[in-house]
């Protein structure tokens, strides 16, 4: 271990509160510990501090350090300092009940519980964590430790989809065994978690270990009703599973993608998650309009799904404002699943121009890279006994072209000129807010898109002649 001590020591942020730690019982614990033993870093530091007041100790901490202080909850002494740099920072708080070992045993799992004693400069696994990272396994604490709090649960499956280590069998039978527990948690939390697993290079796995486990119902309803979908001509999966394996692909997408897609993808446009979480979530819920419009024809056996985006489009949104998502992270899930049949269903047609690229990406103004790989992924993901591999090849070659297109000339892509705005049209027409203005909105972008309207006369003259 003196490898990780030497980390630790060296450390720019310890080095720095080494100072003020003097006769302090302090112990650094948690994802930076783990992180560091498994070769990676975390701006985040942890620290249980006894033998002191708490919230003094880290107002004073702050100050010295000229970094902003944070109250996080003041009820069970939890604390943030925030550094001048604007991405390390550290928590801080007191040991559950006053006792170390007792923290450390209510943990959830062995991995997190990894403690090292600043004072005295030595690592303390009470809990045999350091072992199970080098076995790659991750184990639980105490069944108790997950029935005391059920989000815990969803840690396992995010630690699955981060890592790909395998899951202790205890904790498969917690899993199972209080499943119907996981929604007394505060939605808030509930997504955090998510969102980190569908962030994870193993996501896929996760998903399905969820599945098996019970929890993904739970969190998830709609899946009952995607769960009748079975494997068809043109999906060699059942539903579930084909939504399970588009997160897989755009996993892969990723993986293969250029620096500058990537560098897209990790950016956190959303809060403090990287944008391919948002992306797979969307992948993973982009056919949830399926079962409301489920059709098979008679004389050909083909499975019909209508309009399923669209419909997919509007029940995304309750499902995650009951989860607690943001409006922009919402409309961004829900922009995405309207719009993934879109771009196969451009590059397909038989008389496609370079006219109809450029309105595709002015109408996907902001997801174009996000739709694309959507529809890469969809495609990828569908190999059912009608879908040959030439079609499956000139699909992803298509698209990938359209990629490359946009990559190459974004910046020249001027946006649409916002002609006339709500107001506007409200007075022209004399019109009341509602949904008929939303559509007239809608049609003229529409009609601009299509090259019809380019003037503001010719936008007046075009929202009086609808009729709606």
């Amino acid at each position: 271990m003196d490898k990780y001590i030497k980390i630790i020591e060296n450390d720019e942020v310890i080095k720095q509160i080494r100072p003020y730690l003097k006769d302090i019982e302090a112990y650094l614990i948690g994802g930076f510990v783990r992180d560091m033993i498994m070769n990676k870093k975390s701006p985040d530091r942890d620290l249980i501090v006894c033998n002191c007041d708490i919230k003094n100790f880290s107002k004073n901490l702050a100050d010295k350090l000229n970094a902003h202080f944070i109250e996080l909850d003041n009820e069970n002494n939890i604390y943030r300092i925030v550094l001048n740099d604007k991405v390390n920072y550290l928590d801080i708080t007191k040991p559950i009940e006053n006792d170390f070992e007792k923290d450390i045993k209510r943990r959830d799992l062995t991995i997190n519980a990894i403690a090292y004693d600043l004072k005295n400069n030595k690592f303390i696994d009470l809990t045999g964590g350091i072992t199970d990272i080098e076995q790659k396994k991750i184990k639980g604490i105490s069944d108790k430790n997950f029935e005391d709090d059920p989000l815990r649960l969803l840690r396992i499956f995010r630690f699955y989809s981060k890592t790909g280590f395998e899951i202790d069998n205890s904790l498969i039978e917690i899993s199972k065994k209080i499943y119907k527990d996981i929604n007394k948690p505060a939605k808030e939390r509930i997504t955090v978690e998510l969102l980190k697993m569908f962030e994870g290079k193993y996501c896929d796995l996760a998903l399905i270990k969820l599945d098996e486990c019970n929890l993904l119902e739970e969190i998830f309803p709609i899946f009952k009703e995607v769960k009748k979908i079975p494997p068809n001509q043109h999906h060699h999966l059942d539903l579930l599973h084909h939504s399970i394996e588009t997160v897989r692909q755009i996993q892969i997408i990723y993986e293969n993608a250029s620096e500058e897609i990537k560098q897209y993808l990790d950016e956190q446009k959303y809060g403090q998650v990287k944008l391919i979480s948002f992306l797979k979530l969307a992948g993973f819920l982009h056919d949830i309009g399926k079962p409301a419009c489920w059709t098979i024809e008679e004389e050909t056996g083909r499975h019909r799904f209508i309009k399923h985006d669209e419909i997919g489009s509007k029940l995304v949104v309750p499902i995650l404002k009951e989860l607690k998502f943001s409006k922009k992270q919402i409309e961004y899930v829900k922009t995405l699943i309207k719009y993934h049949i879109y771009p196969s269903g451009m590059v397909s047609a038989s008389d496609v121009t370079e006219k109809a690229y450029y309105k595709f990406y002015r109408k996907m103004e902001g997801y174009v890279i996000d739709v694309i790989i959507l529809a890469m992924a969809d495609r990828l993901s569908a190999r059912g006994e009608k879908i040959t591999e030439e079609m499956v090849e000139t699909n992803i070659n298509n698209l990938t072209n359209l990629l490359n297109i946009y990559l190459e000339q974004k910046n020249s892509i001027q946006p649409i000129e916002k002609l006339l705005d709500g107001r506007d049209i409200m007075e022209i027409l004399q019109l009341q807010q509602g949904p008929k203005l939303g559509q007239i909105i809608n049609a003229l972008k529409e009609a601009q898109l299509s090259g019809d309207v380019t003037t503001k006369k010719e936008a007046v003259e075009f929202i009086k002649s609808l009729k709606l």
